[in-house]
């Protein structure tokens, strides 16, 4: 039973958070749900720093998003165009929690060969946060 309750406990935290999220409009609240998740608060220049580096992989995030996440990229392989990724440039960006998650889990894979933290989550929209166009 004890087993029980603590995976019942573990699962109820877990929709909660999600819960969270999931009410997240802004770039803002996600990037509090997020850091909430860490315990910690989120960091702009953390989130410049792993923005731009490279992790192990091919790529970094301003591969395709560019250093100047407030003008539009281009995917390093297909070409396509990148509408600008941060909020003060584009609306859309962080409007959607749902969509939010789609792209950090199918970028981070392609930068880190892992899904990000919670942490370099909140870390990388706080910095995207202080961009202007």
């Amino acid at each position: 039973m004890t087993c029980f309750s603590s995976l019942a406990r573990a699962l109820a935290l877990s929709a909660g958070v999600l819960a969270s999220q999931a009410h997240a409009v802004t770039a803002a609240e996600q990037m509090a749900a997020y850091a909430a998740q860490t315990g910690e608060a989120a960091q702009a220049a953390r989130g410049q720093a792993f923005f731009t580096s490279k992790h192990g992989k091919d790529w970094a995030c301003s591969s395709c998003h560019t250093a100047n996440p407030t003008a539009s990229g281009k995917h390093a392989s297909t070409g396509k165009v990148i509408a600008p990724l941060a909020p003060a440039a584009n609306a859309e960006r962080f409007a959607d929690a749902v969509k939010t998650e789609k792209w950090f889990r199918r970028n981070c894979n392609d930068v880190l060969g892992r899904e990000c933290s919670a942490g370099e989550k909140a870390d990388v929209i706080a910095w995207l946060l202080t961009q202007k166009p």
